[in-house]
């Protein structure tokens, strides 16, 4: 077998193309503008220092002990670059006025129409706010408008027209003969119920102390009666009228009504007696007032009761009747031979 022949070997370069390729490459710092201006200047200087074999400083403090080696024969100048503040350059570049663009007409017709835009649309907003506003206040004042009048008209049409009377708190009175003075109300609306007519009806009735009407709608009118409380009779020259409290005379007859005490009471039905012998009556329990046959008083400190078996009972002034009534009911229990009793200091009656 026939070897290969060997390789050409290289051929050798010039020693200075070595040296120079084996130097290592430089990178030069970009030099300013004023830097730039002052090359002539230090020509002389960096030709100084590239003869003598040393390297300028540019703008940086690298120690010399790592700066690369240069060579005395380079003969590119060295520039030197000062330090550059940049938060000073970016405070300068903030502040530096900068021209406005100059404005054309397109501009100025483009920002009249936003502005005429923007109104439209303000104008709009508070035009439909306020219609809303407006449908809602009206609403509202129909709305009530028409419950009102709604309300009025059924109260005064017929179909809440008067159909019955009721009449309540009767006792000695007949309750049929009251509904029969009222008549005259239904077919009334009850919201036309005349209370003077309703007076003029109940003043025929002299038992009647006070009453109240009342609407129960749709058809009911309630009469509510309270009566007078009769509390004795007085003797006149026809016979006998029965009054109450007040004086007032509720009935006259030939007759003594059966269970009224006769009142003999000095100066008549106006006097502070008369007044306080009504009180002293109608402060009498049930059964002690069916037993009173006589009720005597010149004065309203002095009243005095006799009762139908001849027993009597001073009794003094109104003030405190209940108490005073309660230990006339004791006293008489107690002592049933006894006639005469003296309540009038209840808090130390006095046995006869």
């Amino acid at each position: 077998m026939r070897r290969p022949a060997p390789l050409p070997a290289p051929a050798e370069e010039p020693a200075e193309t070595t040296a120079a390729a084996s130097r290592p490459r430089r990178r030069w710092p970009r030099a300013s503008a004023d830097a730039a201006g002052r090359v002539g200047a230090e020509g002389a200087d960096a030709g100084s220092a590239r003869a003598v074999g040393t390297d300028a400083v540019v703008g940086t403090s690298t120690p010399d002990a790592v700066r690369p080696p240069v060579a005395a024969d380079d003969a590119t100048p060295t520039i030197p670059v000062e330090p550059v503040d940049l938060v000073a350059a970016a405070e300068a570049l903030a502040s530096a006025e900068i021209p406005a663009a100059p404005i054309s007409s397109g501009d100025v017709w483009r920002a009249a129409r936003a502005r005429r835009r923007a109104l439209r649309a303000e104008i709009r907003r508070f035009t439909q706010r306020s219609r809303r506003r407006r449908i809602i206040w009206w609403s509202t004042t129909g709305a009530l408008g028409v419950l009102l009048v709604g309300s009025v008209g059924a109260a005064y049409s017929p179909l809440f027209a008067v159909e019955t009377i009721t009449v309540t708190g009767t006792r000695a009175m007949d309750r049929t003969t009251v509904q029969q003075a009222l008549s005259a109300q239904i077919g009334t609306p009850l919201a036309l119920v005349d209370s003077d007519e309703v007076r003029a009806a109940l003043t025929e009735f002299p038992l009647i102390e006070s009453y109240a009407v009342e609407a129960h709608p749709p058809h009911d009118l309630v009469v509510r009666i309270v009566e007078r409380t009769p509390v004795g009779v007085i003797r006149t020259d026809g016979g006998y009228t029965l009054v109450d409290a007040a004086g007032v005379e509720l009935a006259a007859g030939a007759d003594r009504p059966e269970g009224q005490p006769v009142l003999s009471v000095a100066g008549g039905t106006d006097t502070a007696a008369f007044r306080s012998a009504g009180q002293v009556v109608r402060s009498l329990p049930g059964d002690l007032r069916g037993q009173v046959a006589e009720v005597r008083a010149s004065t309203m400190d002095d009243v005095t009761l006799v009762l139908a078996d001849g027993k009597s009972v001073v009794w003094g002034s109104a003030e405190e009747s209940a108490l005073k009534a309660l230990v006339l009911v004791a006293l008489i229990d107690n002592s049933p031979g006894s006639r005469s009793f003296d309540v009038s200091a209840p808090g130390v009656p006095v046995v006869r």
